[in-house]
C-alpha cells in the first residue's frame, strides 16, 4: 500500500511538473529535486528537509502534490502505529477521507482511493494480523524456481529428477531409501 501510495504521489508530482513547465523534470526544477524528499516518511525528515517542503509547498501550483503528500504521509503513518489498532483506526480514515470526494483535478488520489475501496478487506486484514508474513511461502516459491531453472535444457525425465535431487540434497537419500 505504501508504494503504491508513493507511485500516485510520483504521478501527481510529475503530472503538476508537466502541466506547470511544459515538460518533464530538469535537475533546476523544484520538484523534480523534491522527488526523493517526497518518499521520505516524515519521522526522518530533518528541518533543512521541512524548509525544503515549505518553500515547495508554498507555491499554490504545487496544491495537488502536497495533498498527495498528506495522504502518502497518512498511509506511511498507519502502518507504523505502535499499536496495530490504531493503524487500522488510521488507515481507515484515510479510506474514508479518500471515498468522501476528491476534486476531479486530483486524478492521482481519485485513482488510489478507487483501488483503496476495493481492496479494502484486504488491506485491513493486514493490521488485524500483525506479524504474520508470506516469507516462508516466498522462500519455497522461489527454490522451486530455481530448480525449474536449472533443469532448463534437460529433455529426459530421469535426468530432470536426478537433477533436482542432487541440487535439493535429497540424491543421497533417494539412492538409500528407493
Amino acid at each position: 500500500m505504501v508504494a503504491l501510495a508513493g507511485d500516485k504521489l510520483d504521478e501527481c508530482r510529475r503530472r503538476t511538473q508537466r502541466e506547470t513547465t511544459g515538460g518533464r523534470g530538469r535537475k533546476d526544477d523544484p520538484l523534480y529535486k523534491a522527488r526523493r524528499l517526497l518518499r521520505t516518511g516524515a519521522g526522518p525528515v530533518g528541518d533543512r528537509g521541512w524548509e525544503r517542503l515549505e518553500q515547495l509547498f508554498a507555491d499554490p501550483q504545487n496544491t495537488p502534490v502536497e495533498a498527495a503528500w498528506a495522504v502518502y504521509q497518512k498511509i506511511v503513518a498507519a502502518y507504523r502505529a505502535s499499536n496495530p489498532a490504531q493503524g487500522k483506526t488510521r488507515m481507515e480514515k484515510v479510506m474514508e477521507t479518500l471515498k468522501a470526494g476528491v476534486p476531479e483535478a486530483l486524478e492521482e488520489l481519485k485513482s488510489l482511493g478507487k483501488t483503496l475501496a476495493q481492496r479494502r478487506d484486504d488491506i485491513l486484514a493486514y493490521f488485524n494480523h500483525p506479524g504474520t508474513s508470506n516469507g516462508p511461502t516466498e522462500a519455497v516459491n522461489g527454490r522451486l524456481e530455481h530448480l525449474r531453472g536449472i533443469a532448463l535444457g534437460f529433455r529426459n525425465l530421469t535426468n530432470y529428477t536426478v537433477r533436482s535431487l542432487i541440487h535439493a540434497g535429497g540424491f543421497r537419500n533417494q539412492l538409500l531409501h528407493p
